[in-house]
C-alpha cells in the first residue's frame, strides 16, 4: 500500500522542455487541468499528495520521477541522463529528507532515470536507454543488493524509458507492449498484452486498489477488467505530447 505521493506543478517552462514526440506544441492551460485531475485521481486512491510548486528553471521538472528511486526503507537520488534536468535531484532530495533518514547516490560518470526503473516486490528491473547508462545500472544493482534486493539490467531495444513499455500491477502480473511482450527477462508473469497501436497505455500505475490509465485506450480498460481490477482514467494529451506518461508525474511510497 502506498501512503504518500509527491508531484510537482509544470512551470510555463514545460512548452520548451525536451521531447522526442511529434505531436504538436502543449496547451499550457490544459496542462494545468490534466495535472490537477491527475492528483485527484491519486487522492481518490488513498494517498495523501505533497505538491510541490513549479521550477520554471526546470522545464521537465514535474515529471519528479527521473530524480529519485524510493522504496518503504530508503530513497535513491539519481543522476538524471540530460544535462538539462540533472539540478532538479538536489530539490528532490531536500522534500524527501522529510519522510526519509536513508538515502544512497547514483555518481558521475553514472546515470540514471527513475523512468526507467520498475520495482516488483523486492526485485528492481533497470533499464539501460539514451538517460540510463551501464554504470548508473551497475551503482543502482550494487545499493539496492546491499539493501536485501535483487536487480536485473535490460538494455532497451525501443523505448524512451523502461516503464515506457510495462507497468506493475501486483499478483505477478505485467502490462507490457513492444519489446517487454516476448522479452526473456519477463517470461514469468502473466501479462495484459498491450498492441502497438495502444501502447502508450502500457504507462499506468497501480495505486492501491486502483490503476490510473490514460484515457482513450478502451481495449487496455477492458483486458484490466477482466482481471478484476478497477481504473481510473485521465487525459494525458499534454504530457504525451512531451514524453510523459503517469508513472513519470510522481514519486509513490
Amino acid at each position: 500500500m502506498f501512503e504518500n505521493v509527491i508531484v510537482k506543478t509544470p512551470g510555463k517552462s514545460y512548452v520548451n522542455g525536451l521531447t522526442t514526440s511529434d505531436l504538436g506544441a502543449p496547451d499550457y492551460e490544459r496542462l494545468l487541468e490534466q495535472h490537477s485531475a491527475y492528483i485527484e485521481a491519486l487522492k481518490a486512491c488513498g494517498v495523501e499528495v505533497t505538491q510541490l510548486p513549479e521550477s520554471e528553471e526546470y522545464p521537465d521538472s514535474t515529471f519528479v520521477e527521473d530524480a529519485a528511486v524510493v522504496t518503504p526503507e530508503f530513497a535513491i537520488i539519481t543522476n538524471p541522463g540530460a544535462k538539462s534536468r540533472n539540478g532538479e535531484k538536489e530539490e528532490i532530495e531536500v522534500v524527501l529528507k522529510k519522510f526519509y533518514s536513508k538515502f544512497h547516490y547514483i555518481k558521475s560518470p553514472g546515470t540514471l532515470d527513475g523512468g526507467d526503473v520498475l520495482q516488483v516486490d523486492k526485485h528492481f528491473y533497470v533499464g539501460i536507454s539514451e538517460r540510463t547508462n551501464y554504470e548508473g545500472t551497475q551503482q543502482f544493482k550494487h545499493i539496492v543488493e546491499t539493501e536485501g534486493y535483487t536487480a536485473t539490467i535490460v538494455e532497451l531495444q525501443e523505448f524512451f524509458h523502461l516503464k515506457t513499455g510495462i507497468a506493475y500491477l501486483g499478483n505477478n502480473t505485467i502490462a507490457a507492449a513492444g519489446e517487454f511482450l516476448n522479452h526473456p527477462d519477463f517470461s514469468d508473469y502473466e501479462k495484459v498484452e498491450i498492441p502497438d497501436a495502444d501502447k502508450y497505455s502500457a504507462n499506468c500505475i497501480k495505486v492501491n486498489g486502483y490503476v490510473i490509465i490514460p484515457k482513450g485506450f478502451e481495449d487496455t480498460k477492458r483486458k484490466l477488467a477482466e482481471r478484476g481490477l478497477k481504473t481510473i482514467e485521465l487525459e494525458m494529451s499534454e504530457f504525451q505530447k512531451h514524453d510523459g506518461g503517469l508513472s513519470c508525474l510522481s514519486l509513490r511510497f
